[in-house]
């Protein structure tokens, strides 16, 4: 049995990962064989390859023996609570120290179970269950929160997060980072004669081809606030972020109202206007700044009449 890298696998792509770490292989192999036809079993000997693949592969739960050689479950758990990327996945000991003072110790480490060896294997499964149910209904949770209720894409919070984490990014690696901000021409008065309900649907009708039209998985489209959307566009040039926002703004005008727009040129079908912005940024540059340059040229379009992408390309030379 090849450890470390090691995984059990079924063609589900939903099932949840737990990550066993036991310095035992008899350890390893009893509770792989346990839970390999519910979930997807990754194998850790030390306390050194637990922190490498929890960090790695994001599991939804740890399984942790506390005694092992170098590094002890104790500290494994500290270590994984003190980085962002593990702090949140739960932790059932399961461990040969039976005492209350050692069950009372993981627990006031953050563990959220405590097992003692032997273990029976049908209680480990239970509580392995009850515990990723737990983690499911956590995620659903978090994605809820990040979701706009009626258009079904990222909402605002979300946005704010991407853009300081790719803003982050960007500083680090040198590379570019694209922003657009997104209007719906004519908006308000459309809701105000068709209703909100007509409104709505243009919205999520909007939302729905600016969704589909991304490109690339690191790409983000948010509904920004009202009838405006953003777009995030990590690591790609002036060219290719104006190309797509010209694509996207074509594929919405192809979008025809149940009910015209009133005073406007073309009172068949939706239009947009958008204005965006492409930089390196660096140390000393605001991230606020290029979501305001976005802004500016958002309402640059808007002036200028409407139904275009106008763009700035900041080159410090």
């Amino acid at each position: 049995m090849q450890e470390f890298n090691w995984e059990y696998r079924l063609t589900t792509n939903d099932m949840q990962k737990v990550l066993v770490v036991d310095d035992a292989a008899i350890n390893r192999q009893v509770l792989a064989e346990l839970l390999k036809a519910e979930h997807t079993v990754i194998l850790a000997k030390s306390g050194e390859q637990a922190l490498a693949l929890a960090a790695l592969h994001q599991p939804d739960l740890i399984l942790l023996d506390v005694v092992m050689p170098e590094i002890n479950g104790y500290d494994v758990l500290r270590q994984l609570k003190s980085d962002p990327r593990t702090a949140a996945i739960a932790v059932i000991f399961i461990t040969g120290l039976d005492t209350p003072e050692d069950e009372e110790n993981g627990l006031m480490l953050g563990a959220s179970d405590y097992i003692t060896k032997p273990f029976n294997l049908a209680v480990v499964r239970a509580r392995v269950r009850c515990h990723l149910q737990l983690a499911r209904q956590r995620r659903m949770l978090e994605t809820l929160a990040n979701i706009d209720g009626l258009t079904e894409i990222a909402n605002r919070r979300h946005f704010d997060e991407r853009y300081a984490s790719e803003w982050a990014r960007a500083v680090r690696n040198g590379d570019a980072l694209s922003v657009a901000i997104l209007d719906i021409d004519f908006f308000k008065d459309y809701n105000d004669r068709a209703g909100h309900a007509m409104g709505d649907r243009v919205l999520q009708a909007v939302a729905s081809v600016l969704a589909g039209g991304m490109q690339r998985s690191t790409d983000l489209v948010a509904r920004y606030g009202g009838e405006e959307f953003a777009l995030l566009m990590p690591g790609i040039d002036v060219q290719g972020a104006v190309a797509l926002a010209n694509q996207l703004r074509e594929a919405v005008s192809k979008l025809k109202l149940a009910m015209p727009y009133p005073d406007a040129t073309d009172t068949a079908h939706v239009a947009v206007s958008i204005g965006g912005a492409t930089l390196k940024p660096d140390t000393d540059e605001p991230a606020a700044d290029l979501l305001k340059a976005a802004d500016d040229h958002l309402y640059r379009a808007k002036r200028e009449g409407r139904n275009q992408v106008v763009w700035r390309a900041v080159d410090r030379g």
